[in-house]
C-alpha cells in the first residue's frame, strides 16, 4: 500500500514537471514569435498614421489618433506602374527559367552523353556566383547588345533575360534532384516502344514534374520580384522601373514620409504573399518529394 502511494506521488511529480516544462517552452516560443512579428506590427501601424501621429507616438502604439489611409493611396498610385513592370518581367522570367531548368535537368539525368558531368559541375558553380561578381561584365554585355537603344522597353527585356539566365542553374539543380527519384524503368519502356526523347519528356516527365514546377516557380517568382541589384544596374529610364526601384524612390532626397514607405513596402510584398498562400500546398508537396 505504501509502495503504491509512493509510485502515485512520483507519477504526479513527473507530470507536474512535464507540465511546467511545456509551459516554459510555449512561453519561450510565444516570446520569439512576438519578437519576430513586432517589426511587422510596427510597420503596419506606421502605415496607418499621419506624419504628426508618427512623430508623437510610439511605433508600437495603435493608430487610435491620426488614423488615415492616405499613405496607402499615395503609395499605391506611386507604385502602380512599377508593379505592372514587375509582373511583365517576373512572369516570363520565372516560367522560362523553370522550363529551361527542367529541360536541362532531363538531359543531365535521363540521357547518357559524354561530358555531362563537366556540364553539371558548371551549373553547380553557377549557382554560387554572387550577383556582385557579374555586375560589371553584365553591364558591358548589354551595352554592346544595345537592346535599350532599339526600343524604349529594351531595358526591361534585358533585365528579364538576365533573370532567366541567372535562374536556370538553380532550377536545373532542383529538377535534377527530383528526376533522380523518377522510375527509370518507365522511361526505358517508353524508349523500347520507340518514343523519342522529346516525346518521353512531353508525355511522361513533364506531367510528373508539376510539383517541382510549383517549387521552382514560387522560388523564382520571389527571387526575381524582390531583386534590387540587377534592376539598379540595368534600369535607368524611370518608365521601366520595377517595384523595388520605385519603392526605394519613395524615400525621397530631402524628407522621408515613413507612413508612405511602410504602406509601399506592404503593397510591394503583397504579390509574393499571395503566391505562397495560393500555391503553398503544391510548394509543400514538391519539397517533400
Amino acid at each position: 500500500m505504501a509502495t503504491t502511494t509512493t509510485d502515485e506521488s512520483e507519477h504526479t511529480e513527473t507530470e507536474s514537471g512535464l507540465e511546467l516544462r511545456r509551459i516554459a517552452l510555449y512561453g519561450a516560443l510565444l516570446a520569439l514569435v512576438g519578437a519576430y512579428l513586432s517589426p511587422l506590427y510596427s510597420g503596419l501601424t506606421t502605415a496607418f498614421k499621419t506624419q504628426e501621429a508618427y512623430r508623437n507616438t510610439s511605433p508600437l502604439q495603435p493608430p487610435l489618433e491620426g488614423f488615415t489611409i492616405d499613405p496607402w493611396v499615395t503609395a499605391g498610385s506611386e507604385l502602380a506602374f512599377a508593379m505592372v513592370n514587375s509582373f511583365a518581367m517576373v512572369i516570363p522570367a520565372a516560367v522560362l527559367s523553370a522550363l529551361f531548368g527542367s529541360l536541362t535537368a532531363y538531359g543531365l539525368t535521363k540521357v547518357d552523353w559524354r561530358g555531362q558531368v563537366f556540364v553539371l559541375v558548371l551549373f553547380l558553380a553557377a549557382v554560387f556566383i554572387p550577383y556582385q561578381a557579374v555586375l560589371v561584365p553584365l553591364r558591358q554585355f548589354w551595352s554592346m547588345i544595345g537592346l535599350s537603344q532599339l526600343h524604349p522597353r529594351g531595358e526591361l527585356v534585358e533585365l528579364t533575360i538576365t533573370h532567366i539566365a541567372y535562374g536556370i542553374p538553380i532550377c536545373t539543380i532542383l529538377f535534377r534532384s527530383y528526376y533522380q527519384t523518377l522510375d527509370s524503368e518507365l522511361i526505358e519502356a517508353a524508349r523500347l516502344d520507340g518514343a523519342s526523347l522529346a516525346r518521353i519528356y512531353r508525355k511522361i516527365v513533364l506531367p510528373l514534374s508539376l510539383p517541382m514546377f510549383a517549387v521552382t516557380l514560387i522560388y523564382q517568382f520571389t527571387q526575381v520580384w524582390n531583386d534590387f541589384l540587377f534592376a539598379l544596374v540595368l534600369l535607368s529610364n524611370r518608365s521601366n522601373y520595377v517595384v523595388t526601384l520605385e519603392l526605394n524612390a519613395l524615400a525621397g532626397s530631402m524628407a522621408t514620409d515613413y507612413s508612405v514607405q511602410m504602406a509601399g513596402a506592404f503593397i510591394a510584398a503583397l504579390p509574393t504573399i499571395l503566391v505562397y498562400i495560393l500555391f503553398g500546398e503544391q510548394f509543400a508537396k514538391g519539397q517533400t518529394l
